[in-house]
C-alpha cells in the first residue's frame, strides 16, 4: 500500500491511473475504522481497478463544543486494516495541507443541508461538503463510497456532485450493524457500558415505526408520537433531537403516506450523539 501525504502528489498519481484507463474507487474516512468502513473498502475493491482511501479528521465539520480534540485517532491500526484489505493508496494529509492558513473557500449545499441534523449541528454540512469537494478534486475517483447510516450526508454529497459537475459516481452502501442492531459508528466508542447496552433501542424504534408504516394501521403523526415515546422511555437517552418520517429527497416531514419514506432519528446518550435511519418503500 502506497502512502501519500501531499495533495499535489495524490492528484498526479491518480491522473496516471485514469489516463491508463484504470477505474478508481475511493473511500474517504476519518479513521477509527470499523466493519462498516471495511465493507465500503471491500465493495470498492470488487468494483474498481484501484482502491484509494483517505484518513483525515476534518476540523471544519465539528462545532466549537463538539468532539474534534477527543475524536478517536488510531492511525497505525487503521493503516494495518487498510493494508490487509488490499487498499492501493492511502491519502493521509496533515491539516495544513488541506486547510492552509489563508484558506477561505467553502462549499454550501442549500436546502437539503438545512434540515434534520443542521438544527443541532450548525455548519456541519458546510464542513462535510467542503472537505468532500476537495477530496474528490484531489483523487478524481470513478466511484466514491459512503454508508447509508449518514443518509443526509449522502444526499448532500450527491446534490453537490450533480450541481458542480464532478465526474464521480456516489455509491451509497447499506448500513453495517452490530449483532444487536446498533449501527456501527466510531462514536460508539464513547458509550459507557450501560449506554452501550441501551443503545439498540434506536434501531428497535426504527423497526417498530417501519412495521407501522408497512401495515398502514397508524398515521404518520401517530408513528411520530410512538417513536418519541419509545425513545423517551429509555432512561439513558438524555435528549431526542429528532424522530419522525421524512421525504428521502427533501427531508420534509411527511403527514401522509408516500411510496418512499425515510424513518430517521437522532438521540443523545449524555454527550454521545447517535443517528440512524431506515428507508421504507411501500
Amino acid at each position: 500500500m502506497e502512502l501519500i501525504r501531499i495533495p499535489r502528489i495524490m492528484q498526479e498519481s491518480c491522473k496516471k491511473y485514469l489516463l491508463k484507463g484504470r477505474t478508481i474507487g475511493f473511500v474517504p474516512t476519518m479513521g477509527a475504522l470499523h466493519d462498516g468502513h471495511m465493507s465500503l473498502i471491500g465493495r470498492a475493491r470488487v468494483e474498481n481497478d484501484i482502491v484509494v482511501t483517505s484518513l483525515f479528521v476534518n476540523p471544519i465539520q465539528f462545532g466549537p463544543s463538539e468532539d474534534f480534540e477527543k475524536y478517536p485517532r488510531e492511525i497505525e491500526n487503521d493503516r494495518k486494516k487498510m493494508q490487509n484489505s488490499d487498499v492501493d493508496i492511502l491519502f493521509l494529509p496533515a491539516g495544513d495541507q488541506m486547510y492552509p492558513r489563508d484558506f477561505s473557500t467553502f462549499v454550501h449545499v442549500d436546502a437539503v443541508s438545512k434540515r434534520l441534523c443542521d438544527s443541532f449541528r450548525p455548519e456541519h454540512f458546510k464542513g462535510v461538503s467542503t472537505v468532500v469537494a476537495k477530496l474528490l478534486n484531489i483523487v478524481s475517483p470513478t466511484r466514491a463510497y459512503f454508508g447509508q447510516k449518514d443518509f443526509q450526508q449522502t444526499i448532500v454529497i450527491k446534490r453537490m456532485v450533480k450541481d458542480l459537475n464532478f465526474d464521480s459516481e456516489i455509491v451509497v452502501c447499506p448500513t453495517v450493524r452490530e449483532q444487536d442492531g446498533l449501527a456501527m459508528s466510531s462514536r460508539n466508542l464513547y458509550l459507557d457500558e450501560e449506554q452501550r447496552k441501551a443503545a439498540p433501542v434506536l434501531y428497535r424504534t426504527l423497526n417498530i415505526a417501519a412495521d407501522a408504516v408497512k401495515s398502514g394501521t397508524k398515521s404518520p403523526a401517530e408513528i411520530r408520537e410512538l417513536m418519541r415515546a419509545l425513545l423517551s422511555a429509555e432512561k439513558f437517552i438524555t435528549e431526542v433531537d429528532y424522530a419522525s418520517l421524512y421525504d428521502p429527497e427533501t427531508f420534509d416531514e411527511i403527514d401522509e403516506k408516500k411510496r418512499d419514506i425515510l424513518i430517521a432519528a437522532a438521540v443523545r446518550f449524555g454527550d454521545v450523539r447517535l443517528i440512524d435511519n431506515l428507508l421504507v418503500t411501500i
